[in-house]
């Protein structure tokens, strides 16, 4: 070593390279066995070795026991085609996802759910997991609407999308994942109503969504400092969730800002671009909609039948309907997160409100029988008038019967 240090330097300490040579034992014809060897695989890549040398051997390319199976091995592996490299590039193929951006904001918008801390907000104090829901501008990063639930219920999720939209208007597009509550119907028609895109992410594809996932990151160090907060209503969670990403992620720079602009070759400020910066810099304007037009498109519709009292049951409470309704099929119109009271429409009836029924300490007075079904006073009896007046037809039926027959019985004799 201090002979080849003395007379080449740090050259002389690195390994020689060994000069390749081919065993005399493989065949003169292996490069082009090797060859035919890799386009099999690429023609079939779950194709194993013991399937190639087959092949290879019945089609008269190689001598029976010339090809062994760990010298074929492991010549495709050191030519990129190995079992494990190949199941790692389908893998890739079948997940990975080029990274996007969106030109402007409001072109496409990504939401999630992501769990959150439990508090003891349940019956008897009971620890209750919270959850999560957002959704992120894609271009800018900045949240349209996040915050903690305590479930994660289809209704969930739509009220996001509402409040979003009450704030910040329309959007062009959605990007989700293939969880319930992104595939209800109920969400798919409201944003339909609006004229917005539904878009869901491929199976088991989290690089797609990687905007809101590395949002997420944000939110594990936001529930590591909730730990020492000890919070025990979630208002109070909330309250401090929205003062977080207002005065910390908001307008903190973001590196995927700085990133998407590097790529189109266009200078970035050394400090940075914040979500809300990039926000507001953005000159695409918004879309707002009539709050009467938003509101519409996420009520629920339903059907009930009005029972023997005026009322209709609904997710285990009955609601005051209307007597004259009793019997008939009515459709129920109601905002998944307000129930107080649910809308009643029936045929070309005015709709109205329906409330939840309360017992009071006494008993209602009898309830009145609607006076479309009460009985009529009538002149005189239809009925015995229509059976008196075919009982007389038949009796002049009779009559011009017998006379016909005396009259033949009169020209016979004669």
């Amino acid at each position: 070593y201090e002979e080849a240090y003395a007379q080449d330097g740090f050259q002389g300490l690195k390994p020689k390279n060994r000069s390749s040579h081919r065993s005399s034992s493989l065949p003169s014809n292996f490069d082009d066995l090797l060859a035919q060897a890799i386009q099999l695989k690429r023609e079939v890549p779950s194709r194993s070795v013991e399937q190639i040398i087959f092949i290879l051997e019945m089609e008269g390319m190689a001598a029976p026991g010339v090809l062994k199976r760990s010298t074929l091995q492991r010549h495709l592996f050191d030519a990129g085609f190995g079992r494990k490299q190949m199941r790692q590039y389908n893998a890739a193929r079948s997940s990975s996802s080029k990274r996007f951006c969106k030109p402007n904001r409001m072109m496409l918008v990504q939401a999630d759910i992501k769990y959150g801390p439990y508090l003891p907000i349940g019956k008897n104090g009971r620890p209750v997991r919270t959850y999560l829901s957002s959704l992120m501008d894609d271009h800018s990063r900045h949240l349209l609407y996040s915050a903690f639930y305590d479930n994660q219920e289809g209704e969930v999720v739509e009220d996001t999308y509402r409040r979003a939209i009450f704030l910040y208007g329309k959007f062009d597009a959605t990007y989700t994942d293939n969880g319930t509550q992104y595939i209800s119907k109920d969400l798919l028609f409201s944003l339909t109503q609006l004229g917005i895109k539904v878009k869901h992410a491929p199976p088991r594809s989290g690089q797609s969504k990687g905007k809101i996932e590395r949002f997420h990151r944000c939110v594990d160090s936001f529930i590591e400092e909730c730990k020492l907060k000890k919070f025990t209503t979630l208002d109070a969670l909330n309250h401090a969730w929205k003062s977080y990403l207002e005065e910390y992620y908001e307008k903190k720079p973001h590196d995927g800002i700085r990133e998407y602009y590097e790529s189109q070759g266009i200078e970035v400020p050394p400090e940075g671009i914040s979500p809300i910066q990039e926000w507001y810099r953005d000159s695409r304007p918004l879309v707002y909609l009539p709050a009467s037009v938003v509101g519409e498109a996420f009520l629920h519709h339903e059907t009930r039948i009005v029972d023997k009292a005026g009322c209709i049951s609904f997710r285990g409470v009955l609601y005051e309907a209307s007597v004259n309704l009793i019997g008939a099929r009515v459709e129920i119109i109601y905002d998944p997160v307000l129930l107080d009271t649910i809308t009643v429409k029936y045929q070309d009836m005015e709709p109205f409100q329906a409330k939840p029924v309360k017992i009071g300490e006494y008993c209602d007075k009898k309830t009145p029988i609607p006076a479309s079904m009460l009985p009529s006073q009538a002149a005189t009896s239809r009925f015995l008038d229509v059976v008196t007046k075919k009982h007389e037809e038949n009796q002049q039926l009779r009559a011009d019967a017998i006379s016909y027959g005396s009259y033949r019985k009169e020209n016979a004799e004669s």
